[in-house]
Parts: C-alpha cells; sequence; structure tokens
C-alpha cells in the first residue's frame, strides 16, 4: 500500500496523524528535519498508527523533502 502524505517537523502538536480533505495525511513530528530524525519519527508514528512493525514502512519518495511517499508492507 502506497501513501502520499506531508510531513511537518518541529511541531508543538505532534506527534499527530490527520487525514486532509483529499485523503492524504498530513503528520505532526516533534523532532526536527535534521539527520533523519524527522523521517524517523515518521516511520515510528506511522508504525504505532497503522498497528504494524516499523520494518513494513518505508520511504520511497521524497526522502528531504516534507511531502513523502511511504510505502506499507503489509503481510
Amino acid at each position: 500500500m502506497k501513501l502520499d502524505l506531508l510531513i511537518k517537523p518541529n511541531s508543538t502538536k505532534g506527534p499527530l496523524v490527520a487525514i486532509q480533505p483529499d485523503g492524504s495525511l498530513l503528520v505532526y513530528v516533534r523532532e526536527i528535519a535534521a539527520d533523519g530524525e524527522a523521517n524517523e519519527a515518521l516511520i515510528k508514528l506511522l508504525a504505532k498508527h497503522l498497528d504494524v512493525p516499523k520494518s513494513c514502512i518505508s520511504i520511497i519518495r521524497g526522502h528531504t523533502s516534507r511531502h513523502k511517499t511511504i510505502e506499507v508492507d503489509i503481510k
């Protein structure tokens, strides 16, 4: 399954997952967007939210962007 999302790093609202009107996800994380910290927090949060192991989630596009495409391998 592939998900398009927008991540908001360094947010005081985080951690939070919200659904936008277009069906994409808006994810708030407290970690800053440096050294991959926000990406790690994103994967951890989505794993908890979707109830899957972290190893099942990967960023396939947008590693350095706020707009990301995530692939979730549901077994």
